[in-house]
């Protein structure tokens, strides 16, 4: 398919999980059948077709458009990049302060997805505690390391 072809069609699926569900109906594989012939565990496919997974592996990506019958380039252009998005210092700081005062259930600022956080205990040349709030995201490449 030409790439004005990719563009027209995904127009029309919004998603990724859209997408994925579409082409494997129309060629009669159930989830569990997808998961078979792309050798990929079910619950991935899954993830994929509820939208908790937003952007694949280039071999998973390759795996899903051969089974699928379609370009890699098609679930590419549907996929998240959460590489260009900035988080400004302010927020940055603001997760610090959550995390230090003990929050639970935040959020990444940059997808939604959840935080793992934690907090290293740290002893300067004095011997003094000093705590460092640490985060990083379950799903996109954010992370927060000082």
């Amino acid at each position: 398919m030409n790439k004005a072809g990719v563009f027209a069609y995904n127009k029309f699926m919004t998603t990724l999980a859209q997408f994925i569900q579409h082409k494997r109906d129309a060629i009669g594989l159930s989830p569990k059948g997808l998961a078979k012939e792309c050798n990929l565990p079910l619950n991935l496919i899954e993830d994929i077709e509820s939208g908790k997974e937003l952007f694949l592996p280039v071999t998973i990506r390759q795996n899903l458009a051969k089974v699928l019958k379609c370009d890699p380039k098609e679930i590419k252009a549907l996929e998240k990049d959460f590489t260009n998005y900035t988080v400004s210092q302010e927020i940055i700081d603001s997760l610090k302060e959550l995390i230090l005062n003990g929050a639970g259930g935040l959020k990444c600022p940059k997808c939604g997805a959840p935080l793992i956080t934690r907090i290293a205990k740290l002893y300067d040349l004095e011997d003094n505690l000093m705590l460092h709030p640490k985060a990083h995201c379950s799903k996109c490449s954010f992370h927060i390391t000082e």
